[in-house]
């Protein structure tokens, strides 16, 4: 089966260095947040409410965050327990099996490859706009280099440069949610309105204006805007004292992120009629934030809105790539890669496998040239549908583990962090991540995306049957 070394440890590697703990819970906390909000938030949130309704929006993403909970629950758990990098493949490979650890190592660097390249594609269109004469590529070019750079530094850089792009997100959030609050009870005038809005408009078209139906097809889009949350669990491996600071890091962007998404959608359904909320909402003009800060007569709405749009894009892509590379370095500790992808910088960094994740996001980047919206949500539906099977298996590991450490005669007193209501959690966490996969099969322009995932499924375990049966 496994090594009785962790793959933190520098002579499992023979060649590279043990990756630094150079992260704290401000650090992480922002990683998490960072990862979730992104254009889930600012853009897909207005296609949910405007597929759903209202009511169906609230209740989807709150349904969302609870699943996110559930999940890093059971995250919490395993990476107290097992801090290291590239953390899901080992959790899967120890407690389902070497040939799922191989395929959830490699399904989640895909999950952030293959949305690398579409977030500098998107901030470079969002640039455009500012400066048309300036070509796509340069933005591209320069984004990719800024993020580049950012990763290769060091794990320190990376994670305080993390923290700074969150935190603008953090921020615009925050005011977004609080000024709609005003406008909501009339302290702030809005749109011309005598009277406060409050809250007529969620039931101004019934409860359920298109059935309780679009609540299931949009639960992949809501699980996409809360994914990024796991990175904790990627980051556990570099972080110091993981045994403090992982639970307090869950537990504080989890329910911050619930606080921050469920608000955003009853801000922005208290103040637009619902089919508002999703109009056209590929433009950054259309994004539902636009609309409500242009209705309260803030200035510069949409430069505002753009300018935070790109910075999470950016951050988006900062965290994928690291995420994505550390996943790499693990497969190359275990010898499932070339050993120049776990050779380190001085600085603690896996060059090759940086390096090499980048050219995985040519795919996202070609999608400006080629067939834009069909590659465009093709990719964003394999990230979404990549990210939905790790949880699945955080959940599925969880459960194995605890009946494990039961068996061995350990009680539940001496986990250091212990996923409360087991076996519910991981019970229940697996099962809505299941009908989560299954919602992806009702839209059928996200078929192709759905067909892909499965065959590179099957491809990561008949490449693991006939490399590696024998090494394990």
């Amino acid at each position: 089966m496994q090594s009785s070394h962790s793959p933190n440890d520098a002579s499992h590697q023979g060649n590279s260095a043990p990756l630094k703990r150079a992260m704290s819970t401000r650090h992480l906390v922002m990683l998490s947040l960072g990862g979730a909000i992104g254009t889930g938030l600012f853009l897909g949130s207005g296609e949910v409410i405007a597929q759903t309704g209202p009511v169906g929006a609230i209740i989807s993403y709150f349904l969302g965050g609870l699943i996110a909970y559930m999940v890093m629950l059971c995250l919490g758990e395993l990476a107290v327990h097992m801090p290291v990098s590239g953390s899901f493949g080992e959790y899967a490979n120890k407690y389902i099996g070497p040939a799922t650890g191989y395929m959830i190592t490699w399904l989640y660097w895909l999950t952030w490859t293959a949305t690398l390249g579409t977030e500098f594609t998107a901030a470079a269109l969002l640039m455009q706009e500012w400066f048309p004469h300036v070509s796509m590529w340069i933005w591209t070019a320069i984004f990719a280099a800024l993020i580049f750079i950012l990763n290769i530094s060091s794990t320190r850089m990376f994670a305080e440069s993390e923290f700074w792009l969150a935190l603008v997100k953090v921020v615009t959030v925050v005011s977004f949610i609080l000024l709609g609050l005003l406008a909501i009870f009339g302290v702030v005038s809005y749109h011309g309105e005598t009277q406060a809005p409050l809250f007529s408009n969620l039931l101004a078209q019934g409860w359920f204006p298109k059935g309780l139906m679009p609540i299931f097809a949009t639960m992949l889009i809501v699980n996409f805007a809360f994914s990024g949350t796991e990175l904790i669990g990627v980051a556990a491996g570099e972080t110091a004292d993981p045994a403090n600071n992982v639970p307090k890091a869950i537990n504080a962007a989890i329910w911050r992120l619930l606080i921050f998404f469920v608000g955003t959608i009853v801000v922005i359904c208290a103040l637009l009629p619902y089919q508002q909320a999703g109009l056209n909402a590929a433009h950054v003009s259309n994004s539902p934030f636009v609309t409500v800060f242009s209705y309260m007569g803030i200035p510069y709405a949409e430069d505002i809105i753009r300018f935070v749009i790109i910075t999470a894009l950016l951050s988006a892509a900062n965290s994928g790539l690291y995420a994505a590379s550390r996943m790499m370095w693990a497969l190359s500790v275990k010898r499932q890669l070339p050993a120049m992808f776990s050779k380190l910088t001085k600085h603690g960094t896996p060059i090759t496998a940086i390096i090499v994740t980048m050219f995985g996001a040519i795919p996202g980047l070609l999608s400006e040239q080629f067939a834009p919206e069909t590659i465009f949500k093709n990719l964003l539906g394999v990230a979404a549908f990549t990210m939905v099977i790790v949880w699945t298996a955080i959940c599925v590991c969880q459960f194995n583990f605890r009946r494990q450490w039961y068996k061995t005669g350990h009680t539940i007193a001496d986990l250091r962090f212990a996923a409360p209501w087991f076996p519910l959690t991981p019970i229940l966490g697996f099962v809505f991540c299941v009908i989560t996969c299954i919602s992806m099969t009702q839209d059928s322009s996200m078929l192709p995306g759905f067909y892909s995932c499965l065959i590179f499924i099957a491809l990561c375990y008949t490449s693991h049957y006939f490399l590696y049966r024998d090494k394990d």
